[in-house]
């Protein structure tokens, strides 16, 4: 009996194809099976068995399978409508497209294309915070501020910006800050009244400030003048004088023998009548005809706040002195940072203040390629202001006088304008940001169009898209990346953070090589920089397991928490980009419609501030993360940075109340109160078909629209709510001439201190620029703003090939420019 074709060795088989003597033609075949069969046939004919033909059939299933590369992109990229995604010979995707991440829409579709290049330069891109009081923050001067009356310049210390007016960010964090005490107006009682508040209701800082009756200025005293003002009404000034004898002491008593420590006790006060529960009675004598004593004292968070690192009451710092110094515990100052993250400029301080990075606080983060400038406070320890600009500034050997006051900053860092301060900055204590934007090599068909184009966005708004810098720059989206954590596919997840990305640096390429190809773990961590954190924390993992791999959800645990949810929040992004592109394309951008979401009038309020302060948290994780001094985003998100546990921590975000439009209800609101939920356990879906494709959208992805809890809690999501469009508070624009493209036509704050040249536009330049000032809430993209004139590909690599390729580039000056020497 012949044996099975299936149990016949491959090299049979092989030797069947590869000799033309061991063709077998169907005669043949036909005479084995059958006897004696006369049929003639012009050509031989193979035969191959069913068995044959399967394992044929397979061979060319997994060869064509090896050749398709594995699909970077979410499934419900499918329901998108988008051009399918270019992949590289080695799989990775080439670049990341709008329409990759569900931008698609524009508001003003009757405009025709306006084409520019958004950041050619630097300062092409300025931002700048708005504070609480709706200030914008500029850098006012470069100078050395004076902390201290002993010798003090006044004229250097104004020109220093220690005068600066706090805002109201920086008082609330700062006034009187840890001092509790309760204080009644004589003969009546005042539910809530204190220190702190009195000091509320006393003048504006800017008026106490213009008094010339003292060499500092009044706010880099630790006692300004308006506290004693303040405080004449309830005390009188020998209590007045005890108190502040207490207040400049600071929570920690005098450094005096231990004998002096036992006897301490909290001040008492007579000639102060009782006031409500947050004052502390001193029951150590009967009352008396002028009412019970209260006892003023500082309280254990006061105290907690401005110890030493070390802690405890003997902490000293390098100076020698106490870090009390007579002055509040916290620095803020303003940062401008040139092409760089936040975190980087921070860690950059860190390094030069001699701290940890978590003793510094901003109130949001701002782009990377761009100018920006911003609030930034300091745990200062024993640190003075003027240590801290003669760290941060280089004068200490790398840098001299001149060169700091003549020089821009090292590194495009420079910091400026300083103030004690009672508290750090928190995360959400801004108002916005206001932009600067100019476009290069502006083509379009008429000045009325561009105004067209322009009005368009002041009085419509544009769609309130997450910009292409949520979803990360490398060829692996970070939302994909999300989407493997929401459904637990923990090895999928490090594969795709672990491979190869096109047009890395290659030291990042050669390690990433030395683990994917070598299978070198400790090769791969010698190599990688610090500063790409998720893949050394996994590898860490790894060489922590003896080269185990089989525990990928535990190795992604010791990913920095922060940058973990940002993947989440990325694709939460992605889905909140497709739906709101869905329903613009169902029922325009003009006006609300039946089923459309709106927060609940009675709780609107409340819902806005959640919004941005949730926005913000979510902004806070973006850019590269560093892992300097082992400090995670995640700690300076939850602490305010400062490495003590916020004072004014603000209460978990709570869903507000939303409602369903009805047919009836659509005359009383507008479009720009439409709002769309971001995934979660906490919010409602949009009534209607745009509620079923929003389902739809989740199911194709694997994920069960209605449960978002999950074992592992960091990624359960709440969701939050955003809306669909936002309109600019304030918008301006002018268009200018230009040749050289070198040629700057917007200043930075330091080079205009520097008194650099300012910008020069050429009347009859052979280019157009538009430059576009405006102003934005905390949680929208100026990116998508000028997407909506431009209607061009706002990603990284589109407009850098525009640039490239742009016609001006041909007019550039032959020396090369100081801002070319920054990048």
């Amino acid at each position: 009996m012949s044996a099975s074709p299936k149990t016949r060795p491959r090299e049979a088989d092989g030797a069947l194809v590869e000799e033309p003597d061991a063709k077998r033609t169907k005669v043949d075949a036909m005479q084995d099976a059958d006897g004696d069969v006369t049929m003639a046939t012009e050509a031989p004919v193979a035969v191959v068995s069913v068995a044959d033909l399967e394992e044929e059939e397979n061979a060319q299933d997994a060869s064509a399978s090896s050749q398709e590369p594995e699909s970077m992109l979410p499934p419900s990229h499918a329901l998108l409508n988008a051009p399918p995604p270019v992949y590289g010979p080695d799989g990775s995707m080439q670049r990341i497209m709008e329409t990759d991440v569900g931008i698609s829409e524009y508001i003003g579709h009757d405009v025709p294309r306006i084409e520019g290049i958004i950041k050619q330069r630097f300062t092409d891109f300025l931002v700048f915070e708005v504070d609480l009081d709706g200030q914008v923050i500029h850098l006012k001067s470069l100078g050395m501020p004076e902390a201290s009356k002993k010798g003090a310049n006044s004229a250097a210390a104004a020109a220093a910006g220690d005068t600066t007016p706090a805002s109201s960010a920086e008082q609330a964090a700062g006034t009187l800050e840890g001092f509790e005490s309760s204080i009644a107006e004589p003969g009546t009682q005042h539910e809530g009244t204190n220190a702190e508040s009195s000091a509320e209701a006393a003048p504006e800082p800017e008026q106490i400030e213009q008094k010339p009756e003292s060499d500092t200025p009044a706010e880099a005293e630790p006692w300004p003048q308006r506290f004693t003002e303040a405080l004449k009404p309830y005390l009188s000034e020998d209590v007045i004088a005890r108190v502040k004898e207490l207040y400049m002491e600071g929570p920690e008593p005098p450094f005096v023998s231990d004998s002096g420590w036992a006897g301490r006790q909290a001040k008492q006060i007579p000639g102060a009548n009782q006031s409500e529960t947050n004052t502390e009675t001193d029951t150590s004598a009967p009352p008396s005809e002028e009412g019970s004593r209260i006892a003023i004292k500082w309280s254990k968070r006061g105290g907690g706040a401005t110890r030493g690192r070390g802690g405890g009451r003997g902490g000293r710092s390098e100076g020698g002195r106490g870090e009390r110094g007579g002055y509040p515990p916290y620095i803020h100052f303003t940062l401008q940072k040139t092409n760089r993250d936040t975190q980087d400029a921070l860690a950059h301080l860190s390094r030069t203040l001699h701290c940890s990075v978590k003793d510094l606080s901003v109130a949001g983060t701002k782009d990377k390629r761009g100018v920006t400038v911003q609030r930034v406070s300091l745990r200062r320890g024993n640190k003075t202001v003027e240590d801290v600009w003669k760290m941060a500034n280089g004068l200490n050997g790398r840098r001299t006088m001149e060169e700091i006051l003549t020089q821009r900053g090292e590194r495009g860092v420079r910091v400026a304008d300083f103030n004690y301060r009672k508290a750090s900055l928190e995360l959400g204590m801004l108002k916005g940001n206001a932009f600067v934007i100019t476009l290069r090599n502006v083509r379009v068909d008429s000045m009325d169009t561009l105004d067209r184009a322009m009005q368009t966005i002041k009085n419509k708004g544009f769609i309130n898209y997450y910009g292409m810098q949520r979803f990360g720059t490398a060829s692996i989206p970070t939302h994909t990346i999300g989407l493997a954590l929401l459904k637990g596919d923990w090895h999928r997840a490090v594969s795709l953070i672990l491979r190869n990305r096109p047009g890395e640096h290659p030291d990042v390429v050669a390690a990433r090589n030395a683990w994917l190809v070598e299978g070198d773990l400790d090769k791969a961590l010698e190599l990688m920089p610090r500063r790409v954190v998720a893949e050394r924390c996994i590898l860490e993992s790894y060489k922590k397991m003896g080269g185990d791999t089989r525990n990928a959800m535990g190795a992604l645990s010791t990913i920095p928490r922060n940058l973990r949810l940002m993947y989440i929040h990325a694709y939460q992004s992605y889905v909140w980009n497709a739906i709101v592109s869905e329903r613009i394309r169902m029922h325009g951008a003009d006006k609300p419609v039946a089923g459309d979401l709106v927060f609940d009038e009675s709780s609107s309020l409340k819902a806005e501030t959640t919004e941005d302060i949730a926005e913000v948290a979510l902004e806070a994780a973006e850019g590269d993360v560093t892992l300097d001094d082992k400090v995670t985003n995640e700690e300076i998100a939850a602490e305010g940075s400062s490495g003590k546990s916020s004072k004014r921590s603000r209460k978990a975000w709570e869903a507000p109340k939303v409602k369903v439009l009805a047919e009836e209800d659509l005359d009383k609101y507008s479009i720009f109160d439409v709002i769309m939920p971001l995934p979660g356990k906490d919010v409602d879906y949009p009534g209607g078909p745009l509620g079923e494709r929003y389902r739809e959208f989740l199911r194709r992805d694997g994920l069960d629209p209605d449960n978002w809890v999950r074992k592992q809690k960091d990624y359960t999501l709440g969701g939050s709510y955003r809306k669909i469009l936002h309109l600019p508070k304030e918008l301006s624009w002018t268009v200018m001439r230009y040749t050289d493209p070198d040629v700057p036509l917007a200043q930075s704050d330091e080079d205009k201190l520097l008194g650099l040249p300012p910008p020069a536009t050429d009347e009859n330049g052979k280019f157009l620029a538009l430059q576009i000032n405006l102003q934005l809430g905390t949680a929208a993209y100026a990116t998508m703003a000028l997407r909506e004139v431009t209607k061009t590909e706002t990603s990284s690599h589109y407009q850098t090939s525009l640039t490239q390729a742009s016609e001006d580039q041909k007019y550039r000056a032959t020396e090369a420019v100081e801002e070319e020497g920054m990048e």
